[in-house]
């Protein structure tokens, strides 16, 4: 059971990085992962394939949270 959680953020590129958040983002995607290197590599990979990491005036935050 992936023990990692990718949690991919869409924000406005009018936010700074630092408040880029799960209350402030546009959006909020999540998907498992196994490994960090894993949740780096599929989370602008996830927003890519939604097509919302490419909007223009936005910008993709990817996280690594451990999943309790």
């Amino acid at each position: 059971m992936p023990t990692i959680l990718v949690v991919t953020l869409i924000c406005a590129s009018s936010l700074a990085a630092q408040d880029c958040t799960r209350d402030t983002a546009q959006d909020v995607i999540t998907h498992p992962a196994h490994s960090p290197q894993e949740c780096m590599l599929l989370g602008p990979a996830i927003a890519a394939g939604t097509g919302r990491g490419t909007e223009a005036g936005t910008y993709v935050k990817t996280l690594c949270e451990r999943r309790r």
